[in-house]
């Protein structure tokens, strides 16, 4: 497994146990802000972006780094509903969603109070 650390945020490995969207709710519960990304992929790099620029240091699980990530990428389809698995947001340990939710609490004013509530921003 691969462990970095870059301006991001904190880069970890996620750890191979059980069933991947338990793991997925274990790992999001974990921290106040988690971003399951595909290393190569622009709107992960954008909302990591986003998390960084409010002062928000989040945690950020590579999924195409992870030996079981192709498993965990089909979880969060299923989950989302969606065709696209990446990126996904968890705050608090609660699911906010895809690109397309998050952008729209960060405009209508919800994402801050979110992030606030979490322990992620202390503005």
């Amino acid at each position: 497994m691969h462990f970095q650390t870059e301006s991001w945020g904190s880069y970890l490995p996620a750890r191979s146990v059980g069933d991947p969207l338990e793991r997925i709710e274990r790992l999001a519960r974990e921290n106040a802000v988690v971003i399951f990304s595909i290393s190569s992929c622009c709107m992960c790099h954008a909302i990591k972006r986003l998390f960084c620029g409010m002062g928000v240091n989040p945690t950020v699980y590579e999924l195409d780094e992870d030996p079981r990530g192709k498993e965990m990428e089909k979880a969060l389809m299923r989950l989302l509903g969606s065709s696209s698995a990446v990126p996904v947001v968890f705050i608090g340990g609660k699911l906010v969603g895809a690109m397309d939710r998050v952008m729209a609490s960060h405009i209508n004013g919800t994402l801050v109070p979110l992030l606030k509530d979490a322990g992620a921003l202390w503005l």
